[in-house]
């Protein structure tokens, strides 16, 4: 928003406040009734103080707050009849900033001190310094002051929601969206390629059966329909995902184990470490780690066993898939989708992914998920 406007920086904006009300201030005072000698540079020194020190009011309200209450005291104590324009502004900071019931308290404390002040000052009538202290911070002023603080922070904070309903609604479409997609490809894609993977199986059968030599053509088909089947089961997949639904994470992996398990292939599971709770993002990662590398393994490693290691360990979460397949470094397996999505969910966590063959032969999945910063 406001991409064509020029912005000028916090900082400056808050210097020029701070500068602006100090030469209001130091003017005011110098040009009406104030005393002489050291008193007038005393009074002087605590008016530009006060002022100066509401460029920080953005970063520590309280403090300026204090700063400008006790400038304040010290300048009416010096003899200053100037109105504490620093102090208001102070005010409107700090309640702005969500300090109510401190400034509230302060603004009180304030206006006793300016009244013991009045009572202890050496010179001139206690009567006409209580009407100046009066006069110079008045309850209204006071007032005005909170309640413009307090607008505005309640406005700051409708702003706030506002922005995070568009944040959620821009998500929800987003979702609606990804959904809307992954119909369309299954209604457009799923059913041809079906057609087009059993047809091929029926042939390269029937061709089989009859003793006929199975054309390589036919052959490539046969396994191009497998792969595009399992892809885009994969792809729907990834689409549906979203948090709308329950996500499958670390608790889910046992069972995906044992569902390879009943395919043949001798499949373990060995957790380590101290097992606790793990951010959704991690979770979900992890079981599509497991998940990927048990289908490889399972598909293309021809392999007899397989171990997964879950190890929990201090800020990390770590996964180790290993098989005893017939991948070797001197012939390594070309990486397909599933280890570049793979390489995609451990990246955008921050973590860090190895996938190559074991010296002893077959494939290890080696993953390490932060559980810091993950949602």
């Amino acid at each position: 928003m406001n991409r064509g406007r020029f912005a000028v920086p916090a900082k400056v904006t808050d210097w020029s406040i701070a500068v602006g009300v100090a030469a209001l201030l130091l003017a005011t005072g110098l040009s009406g009734p104030h005393p002489a000698g050291g008193r007038e540079l005393l009074g002087s020194t605590l008016l530009a103080a006060g002022a100066l020190a509401l460029a920080a009011r953005r970063q520590a309200p309280l403090v300026v707050l204090a700063l400008a209450g006790l400038s304040a005291v010290g300048y009416q104590a010096a003899g200053f009849e100037v109105l504490a324009v620093s102090y208001l502004v102070a005010v409107y900071s700090a309640v702005r900033a969500g300090h109510r019931a401190v400034t509230l308290a302060a603004s009180v404390g304030l206006l006793a001190a300016l009244f013991l002040t009045s009572v202890v000052l050496p010179g001139g009538p206690a009567r006409e310094v209580v009407a100046q202290a009066r006069t110079t911070l008045e309850i209204a002023w006071l007032i005005a002051a909170f309640a413009a603080g307090e607008a505005v922070r309640q406005a700051e904070r409708r702003a706030d929601e506002a922005e995070r309903t568009r944040e959620k609604a821009a998500r929800r479409r987003a979702d609606e969206e990804r959904l809307r997609i992954a119909r369309e490809l299954h209604d457009s894609l799923t059913h041809q390629i079906s057609v087009i993977k059993v047809q091929s199986e029926v042939a390269v059968h029937v061709a089989r059966r009859r003793g006929e030599q199975v054309p390589q053509a036919l052959l490539a088909i046969q396994e191009a329909g497998r792969e595009a089947s399992r892809e885009l089961r994969a792809t729907l997949e990834a689409l549906r995902d979203d948090d709308l639904t329950p996500p499958r994470g670390l608790d889910h992996i046992p069972h995906l184990v044992k569902q390879f398990q009943t395919t043949g292939l001798q499949a373990t599971l060995t957790i380590d470490g101290d097992p606790h709770a793990v951010p959704a993002a991690v979770g979900r990662t992890a079981y599509r780690i497991v998940q990927e590398s048990l289908t490889n393994v399972s598909r293309h490693a021809a392999a007899s066993t397989t171990s997964v290691l879950i190890d929990h360990r201090p800020g990390t979460l770590a996964i180790r898939v290993d098989d005893d397949g017939r991948a070797t470094p001197d012939a390594a397996p070309t990486p397909g989708l599933g280890l570049l999505g793979m390489h995609e969910r451990v990246t955008a966590l921050g973590g860090r992914l190895r996938t190559e063959p074991r010296s002893a032969g077959g494939f290890t999945v080696q993953a390490e998920l932060p559980l810091s910063g993950a949602s």
